[in-house]
């Protein structure tokens, strides 16, 4: 009885607060004007596409008896009017408002207030991604026939919070306004695109950005239309930016996607030579760029104009080059016919002297024919050729119409042709080559085959001996597509991938500093993954750090200790054994029993430490740190990375992190407008130490995963890397990101990243 009385307390107190009197049904609820809403396959699309402002009193309110994922033609072959629910006065309206009661008895008050909440704040402006959390609550549906709005409320769901908002709003007396929902299986109105074209921005924006973009049809409060595209895109290595595009009229859609479709069919039909970057600008919106250089519809003209030319320009260079290599190719191929007449020659000399040396006649008529020594011919090879066409070509870049406008179609064709004499010419160079290294090892058969004849009298050799002796230093083939030039040897070193190499790097590292590092060390190091580093590269840099400096170090030391209600005693007996070590912890899955790390026994800190205590403790930090890492070097090259607003001290403890992605975004809501982020490769066998579990954990068990997986970063001290900072920025970027943490409908910000390799 009880618990009934609860219950009955409950619902009434949720029907007050929506303001429904169920002995008093407004007849607002009861009308039921026809919809005439024709269901088609297009209703049943998996994803919101019309996003619009509905004036909250024209939605009437249908309840069915399914839930959200039944087809729309179930749900709405289903569906009555919410009066039915609530006016128990048939049999069957009876179970429907014992459904609607326990619909209200799982109501949460908090869950309108949110959604409340989250619709005033999207009554200022809309999302920067549009969608925003939880819109698959609205159920509401746009009959064309008849202009009306209805919202389906499937009765099976567990959330009827969205529903309840409606209804509370329509229930109040005072004007209710409009809220912003997504359109339930309505497609693109085609007022900007077709459809096929809607499906090529798709294509062409994955072809840049490498996502797939989400595409809204957007309606204001004055009905006014945008389309909204939004979406994800690789601005430097694996960094990613939010980015958004709003088309606020036809002109405007029309200029975006034939820039697009340009732009795509360059970097897909001449994908040698057009490769297209992505950036944002400081509103978020989406940035092409070739060459550092941004192109827009309003430029696109322009950069045809000034491709084709500078094809013109490049096809009379390598029309030139095509000729100097051919004349150079039958010059070389002349050469090595000589050079191989001679070596066979050779060859019959010692063939004649092994059969005439037999008898004394023999030897003299081996001596008439071979006793002369003949001087070898040779073929000057000109390292260039008399440009006959120098004139010809000025003469016909001069032809040039500077005002002729030149159209895509232009450019790709004259792309093509250049591309067919680019490659005759690479196959000239291959075959030059090729023929050059035959000329060489003939040359040195002949070399060897001389020197052979020259001792034949002084020792018995046979033909076979000769062959080997005169193909000993025979060079091996030159690879395709190589220079032209033999004696060039090309080192290609594998640059370190973060992804394939980081979990090997974390496991040796962790490995040798347990092998190496004492405890006191590991301990040094934990304090530098602190904020207390600030301190200690100030105490490294100007030696004599101001008083008030240390104290407000220590200061905020004492407070962060009492936040945690961690104060000590002046001395603490139990040290690092007070945690109950039997507790089971993990890391990246794996258990383990080991103790964190406490960064205020380590520097021993308590409400009564002075200055100089402190000071004591951050010297010997210090000496703890630069003792380690003299002991421990990498085992290959890596490329770490840091962002920063005050550039690096080669002389300070620098902390930089391998994963780029991780080290931006912990700088993203710290600075102002624009972060400095150093690029440094790290060469094998450099001194450095890496913020490896058990810097952060006690292995007394010997039970903690070995790797880096609660870290990814390295310290590196030393001054050396000076010589590796870039003076200025060699890239510029720009990255988009949301004001508060996780929240979609907080306003989008916008910083500029300098890139120093």
């Amino acid at each position: 009885m009880k618990k009934k009385n609860e219950n009955e307390s409950d619902i009434k107190k949720k029907l007050e607060y929506i303001g429904l009197d169920l002995e008093n049904v407004p007849e607002t609820l009861k009308i039921l004007e026809p919809l005439n809403f024709r269901t088609t396959k297009t209703n049943g699309i998996n994803r919101y596409r019309q996003y619009r402002y509905v004036p909250i009193k024209d939605i009437e309110i249908l309840l069915s008896p399914t839930n959200r994922l039944n087809t729309i033609e179930e749900k709405y072959t289903k569906a009555s009017s919410i009066y039915s629910y609530l006016v128990p006065d048939t049999e069957e309206n009876i179970m429907k408002h014992a459904t609607f009661l326990q619909m209200l008895k799982k109501l949460k008050i908090e869950d309108i207030e949110e959604i409340e909440k989250e619709q005033k704040e999207l009554n200022t402006r809309i999302p920067f991604k549009v969608k925003y959390p939880r819109n698959y609550l609205w159920q509401i549906y746009y009959s064309e026939n008849t202009d009306k709005y209805f919202m389906l409320v499937p009765t099976e769901d567990a959330d009827y919070s969205a529903f309840f908002y409606l209804l509370k709003k329509q229930l109040e007396k005072r004007k209710i306004g409009k809220i912003f929902v997504p359109i339930c299986g309505l497609d693109y109105s085609r007022g900007f695109f077709t459809k096929a074209e809607i499906e090529d921005i798709e294509n062409y924006i994955w072809l840049f950005t490498k996502d797939w973009p989400s595409i809204y049809e957007v309606h204001d409060k004055t009905d006014v239309i945008t389309f909204q595209i939004v979406g994800e895109t690789e601005v430097y290595e694996s960094i990613k930016t939010q980015y958004k595009i709003t088309l606020k009229n036809k002109e405007e859609a029309n200029q975006f996607y034939k820039l697009l479709k340009a732009l795509f069919i360059l970097q897909t039909q001449l994908p040698h030579y057009y490769r297209f970057e992505t950036n944002i600008n400081s509103n978020a919106e989406l940035e092409l760029h070739f060459n550092n250089k941004q192109i827009t519809y309003q430029t696109i003209g322009e950069f045809i104009n000034s491709e084709y030319i500078k094809i013109i320009d490049n096809e009379e260079e390598k029309e030139e080059q095509i000729l100097k290599s051919e004349q150079r190719l039958q010059l070389l191929q002349e050469q090595e016919k000589q050079l191989e007449a001679e070596y066979v020659t050779k060859e019959k000399q010692i063939s004649t002297y092994l059969e005439y040396k037999k008898t004394f006649l023999g030897k003299v008529k081996y001596f008439i024919k071979y006793g002369k020594k003949v001087q070898r011919k040779t073929i000057e090879i000109p390292k260039e050729v008399e440009d006959e066409g120098e004139s010809k070509k000025k003469k016909k870049i001069k032809e040039i119409d500077n005002a002729k406008r030149y159209t895509l179609e232009d450019l790709v064709e004259k792309s093509k042709e250049y591309e067919v004499k680019e490659n005759k010419y690479k196959k000239l160079v291959m075959d030059i080559n090729a023929v050059k290294l035959k000329i060489k090892n003939i040359s040195k058969k002949i070399e060897n085959a001389t020197k052979f004849i020259e001792e034949i009298d002084k020792h018995k050799k046979s033909i076979f001996e000769f062959w080997k002796y005169a193909n000993k230093d025979e060079l091996a083939s030159l690879p395709e597509g190589e220079e032209e030039t033999v004696n060039v040897e090309l080192q290609i070193k594998r640059k370190f991938s973060f992804k394939d190499d980081m979990e090997k790097l974390g496991e040796y590292l962790e490995t040798k500093q347990r092998k190496e590092l004492t405890k006191e060390e590991l301990e040094s190091i934990y304090v530098a993954t602190t904020h207390v580093i600030d301190t200690i590269n100030a105490l490294i840099v100007t030696k004599e750090t101001s008083r008030k400096e240390i104290e407000s170090s220590l200061k905020k030391l004492k407070e962060d200790m009492s936040k945690e209600s961690r104060e000590k005693e002046e001395f603490d007996i139990f040290g690092g054994l007070v945690e109950d070590n039997r507790k089971v912890k993990t890391i990246a899955n794996k258990s383990h029993r080991e103790i964190a790390r406490d960064l205020y026994n380590i520097l021993g800190i308590n409400k009564n430490t002075k200055i100089t205590e402190y000071k004591f403790e951050l010297d010997r930090i210090i000496k703890n740190i630069k003792n380690a890492i003299t002991k421990i070097e990498t085992n290959q090259d890596i490329i770490v990375y840091k962002a920063t607003e005050e550039g690096i001290d080669p002389n300070e403890i620098n902390v930089f992190d391998l994963n780029v992605e991780k080290e931006i975004e912990e700088k993203l809501s710290n600075a102002e407008t624009k972060i400095d982020l150093y690029k440094i490769e790290i060469e094998k066998g450099t001194n450095v130490i890496g913020f490896t579990n058990n810097v952060f954990y006690d292995n007394r068990n010997n039970t903690l995963p070995t790797g880096m997986d609660l870290s990814t970063k390295v310290i590196i001290y030393n001054t050396e890397i000076k010589e590796k900072i870039r003076k200025k920025p060699n890239k510029v970027f720009k990255i988009a990101y949301f004001d508060e943490d996780k929240d979609e409908l907080a306003k989008i910000k916008v910083k500029t990243i300098n890139v120093y390799e």
